[in-house]
């Protein structure tokens, strides 16, 4: 008997096409009865032993998921990475029903033997999915619909499956997105147990998740050494388990892990800011276990508050005291010509009802001039309501976006929940990173933005909203609409007045910039009368000529990692400059012209002491940085006496960085 087609059949990619194109090749027939042959007792005792550490975590969390799913005819299911059910628990009626289908702790569900189903399929393509009535391959398992996540191990591997699985007729979609959260939380709580004694990191790019399913936890040893990281830090740091290993907590955050030790010294400190390789900033809690010869106090986890103001600006360590508040646009208009005419731009329309889209690479401090828009704004006084659409697994910024009814899914609050664009009524709604919306949500929010209402989700009635849009990306949307993955219509919606941040090797205002972020970093050990941090004129130059890819949050994090080296005289030398610093300063690949920046005439940050020329504008000056560079190689080398490890420790570089560059000294330089 043929099966119907499941939703989406024809797709190449289709995961339920694969399934029963596996199914097939399996030998699976459509029509095979239940197969009821339990695993011997014995054998079930031994499979349920090689899996304690999974079973003794999952089955609390088993516990609350059924609380959440009781009298829905549903049942949930824990299954080993073969497929083998280890424990079910579940409403009498429908544990019955499931007995049926031999859907039993000791039966294999794997797609070997069931065909397609989604603890099966889900295993297979270690990804959660749901497998809805007549999806499943055999006609005796298409009463059932069931949503299934992968669970995996806190070193990365597969390790078994949660599933819900119920009465086909009273399937709802957003049952997968509870299971998929109640299986992160048996990961996170492995993960906890895992590595008592290591430092453990908690971070996300909202503040808000801290505390949260949502929170990325990574772990290292004392020395900084990469251990492991749940799924979520593995999504921020775009990078798996595997390549991880290859890191250091320096690699990972441009930062010593001796710097995250004070900057989380003291009594229960609070959330302080960092910086992810590559330039993206997130907020951190840190928990250091007493341990060797140093130590540190567990830090408390930050309340998981939705309604919750995220925390105030950091104070971090003497380097690092809070921010001034960036309140306008005035305060973003350093000097460069540039970025002064998107900010005469922006006041034209400030108050109009325009939307505003800023482009701009990443790091160029969209997010800012977002804020500074609203702030000069008339809504100043209203919500400023963020959302990063990179930063939401697809599976939740429906809810995020649009807020839910009470009872909307299982597991929702009983009260409900307002989305993003309801709390932002009256102010101004920021959409980051609007390039990696998903397709299908693309609509509802062209919906939102023509009529002014949004439907929660189970919400039988809609809700008017005021909002101001602006949105923000650092990718192509004409490309992407070019290849169907941004909808067109939305487009025009949303650019009203765009706008595009110049990258900072492009701006004029460099150095204003640079004393700008310094000012900001520079907390004086909480001295008022203490002198200020100042840069040295070598490393400024070295500065003007580097490319900057990550743009002003780069610039931001290098400062603050050298602003926490300074010595006494507080002054930044090449030796508080990281190393890869040193190994990446060169124009980047093609460049011909001269950055903005050699536009201007170089400030001097030392009273007497001008700059050379920010730029080098022939052959001849183009090894002049080079020089520079070897210069101080040179002049540490002598003072420790030609001692390489030394010379590389003061100098903040590698040793091999050291003998790489001996060669090309002068004969005599270091005479």
């Amino acid at each position: 008997m043929q099966r119907h087609p499941p939703a989406g059949a024809g797709q190449p990619d289709d995961p339920i096409d694969k399934a029963h194109a596996r199914s097939q090749a399996f030998g699976v027939a459509l029509d095979d009865r239940p197969d009821y042959a339990l695993l011997p007792r014995a054998d079930l005792s031994d499979a349920l032993e090689e899996n304690r550490f999974l079973f003794q975590h999952a089955v609390p969390v088993m516990e609350t998921l059924y609380e959440q799913i009781a009298n829905t005819h549903s049942m949930v299911l824990l299954t080993s990475a073969r497929g083998l059910v280890l424990h079910a628990r579940g409403d009498s009626d429908f544990l019955e029903k499931a007995s049926r289908v031999a859907l039993v702790p000791g039966i294999d569900w794997s797609e070997q033997t069931r065909g397609t189903n989604a603890i099966g399929t889900a295993l297979t393509e270690q990804e959660a999915i749901t497998v809805h009535g007549d999806q499943h391959y055999q006609q005796a398992n298409q009463a059932l619909t069931c949503s299934c996540a992968p669970i995996f191990a806190p070193q990365g591997q597969l390790i078994g499956a949660l599933d819900v699985s119920g009465d086909h007729r009273s399937y709802h979609q957003h049952t997968l997105a509870l299971v998929r959260m109640s299986a992160q939380m048996i990961e996170n709580q492995m993960f906890a147990a895992s590595f008592p004694k290591a430092v453990r990191l908690h971070f996300h790019a909202r503040a808000e998740f801290l505390g949260t399913l949502m929170e990325g936890i990574a772990v290292f040893t004392p020395e900084g050494r990469f251990l492991s990281a749940n799924r979520s830090a593995q999504f921020q740091f775009g990078m798996s388990v595997n390549a991880l290993q290859a890191h250091t907590f320096s690699s990972l955050f441009e930062l010593p892990i001796s710097a995250l030790f004070e900057l989380f010294a003291g009594p229960s400190p609070a959330p302080r800011a960092l910086c992810l390789r590559g330039g993206v900033n997130v907020w951190a809690r840190t928990e250091i276990r007493p341990t060797g010869p140093w130590a540190a106090p567990l830090v408390q986890p930050l309340a998981a508050d939705a309604d919750a103001a995220p925390p105030a600006a950091p104070r971090a360590a003497p380097a690092a005291r809070r921010a001034p508040q960036l309140s306008s646009l005035q305060y973003l208009n350093t000097g460069d010509g540039q970025l002064a005419a998107v900010i005469a731009k922006l006041h034209k329309v400030l108050d109009r009802d325009i939307p505003v889209m800023i482009l701009g690479e990443t790091g160029t401090g969209k997010d800012l001039l977002a804020q500074a828009i609203h702030h000069d704004s008339a809504r100043a006084r209203q919500p400023f309501v963020a959302v990063n659409c990179a930063s939401i697994p697809d599976t939740l910024i429906e809810a995020e976006l649009f807020g839910y009814e009470e009872g909307a899914f299982t597991g929702a609050r009983k009260k409900g929940a307002a989305g993003k664009i309801q709390q932002a009524h009256g102010g101004t709604l920021f959409l980051d990173e609007i390039g990696d919306m998903p397709r299908h949500l693309q609509a509802r929010l062209l919906r939102v933005l023509q009529e002014r209402r949004i439907s929660p989700l189970g919400a039988g009635k809609e809700i008017e909203v005021d909002v101001h849009v602006i949105s923000a990306t650092h990718k192509n949307l004409k490309e992407l609409i070019a290849r169907g993955d941004f909808r067109e219509d939305l487009y025009y919606r949303l650019n009203g007045l765009v706008v595009r941040l110049p990258a900072l090797r492009e701006r004029s205002d460099f150095e204003a910039v640079v004393h700008k972020v310094l000012k900001s970093l520079d907390g004086s050990d909480g001295q008022d009368d203490a002198a200020p941090v100042r840069i040295a004129p070598e490393v400024m130059r070295l500065l003007l000529h580097y490319h900057w890819p990550g743009n002003v949050r780069q610039l931001h994090n290098l400062l603050r990692t050298a602003c926490v080296m300074v010595d006494d005289d507080r002054t930044i030398r090449m030796e508080h400059l990281p190393d890869d610093f040193f190994d990446e300063l060169r124009p980047p690949a093609g460049a011909t012209a001269q950055p903005a920046a050699a536009l201007a005439p170089p400030m001097s940050f030392v009273p007497g002491e001008a700059l050379p020329p920010p730029w080098p504008e022939t052959p001849e000056d183009a090894q002049s940085l080079q020089d520079v560079t070897l210069q101080a190689m040179a002049q540490m080398l002598r003072l420790h006496q030609g001692n390489v490890s030394a010379a590389a420790k003061a100098l903040g570089v590698s040793r091999n960085t050291i003998y790489r560059k001996k060669a090309l000294l002068p004969p005599g330089l270091l005479d």
